[in-house]
């Protein structure tokens, strides 16, 4: 398959999974308290699970213990570094949602972060041969789409308009076709700069969700709601790695 078609591919893969993702937060409506808690505890935890269960034993396994830890470590510092200088919600004249969309920017930052060595993965398989690049492409756009819902919620809580969260989930996704072509155009990518890559993109998730949506759901719900939401949020993020 020439480059052309394997970069439109990946980018569909991006687009497509990040975009169902974001879809099916437009089906809340109004949600009180307890559900945002619900929503964003369960979106934290489908967020670990991607990140322990997937990203970064994948970087492990790709380039070894060293380089998946120094992208993790080095992924984490530049998303706090980000959230350092990014101007927080009491400085906008206290417009509270402001922080929600903040959050959902930091994710939509670490997911497309993440999509990138994804893509450079898709265009590899290509490389080798289009069953592999193919079967490859569908399985990381049906991953996506939990990361996509992580995005989005915390936007749409912060009222959003649809139009521009399906947007920020596209751009998101854009990424992956960049990696896609640069995979299918060298071939081989070196198994350490991926690792590195996979390992930056999980340092940047758990950063914003052990800062940002965590924290979040534990404060606006009441009792133990976020907490089996968060696990529950675990659960199936490891069903969703497992069956796909």
């Amino acid at each position: 398959m020439n480059v052309l078609n394997t970069s439109l591919i990946g980018l569909l893969a991006g687009v497509i999974g990040t975009g169902l993702g974001a879809f099916t937060t437009f089906f809340l409506r109004k949600p009180n308290n307890k559900l945002l808690s619900i929503v964003m505890g369960f979106s934290g935890g489908i967020m670990i699970s991607i990140v322990c269960f997937d990203l970064i034993p994948e970087a492990l396994e790709t380039g070894g213990v060293v380089y998946g830890i120094i992208g993790l470590i080095f992924g984490s510092i530049v998303i706090a570094l980000l959230d350092f200088i990014t101007p927080h919600a009491h400085l906008l004249s206290g417009n509270d949602n402001f922080r929600y969309v903040r959050t959902g920017a930091l994710l939509a930052i670490g997911i497309a972060l993440h999509n990138l060595p994804e893509g450079l993965a898709i265009g590899a398989g290509y490389a080798h041969s289009a069953e592999l690049g193919l079967g490859l492409a569908i399985v990381i756009s049906l991953q996506n789409a939990p990361e996509g819902m992580a995005m989005a919620v915390p936007m749409y809580i912060g009222r959003i308009k649809p139009w521009k969260i399906i947007l920020a989930s596209t751009l998101a996704g854009l990424p992956m076709g960049i990696g896609a072509f640069l995979g299918a155009k060298i071939g081989i990518i070196s198994e350490h700069f991926l690792s590195v890559a996979l390992g930056f993109a999980g340092g940047a998730m758990l950063y914003i969700t052990f800062d940002e949506l965590i924290p979040e759901s534990q404060k606006i719900g009441k009792g133990h709601t976020a907490t089996f939401s968060g696990v529950a949020g675990v659960i199936i993020g490891i069903l969703i790695s497992v069956l796909i």
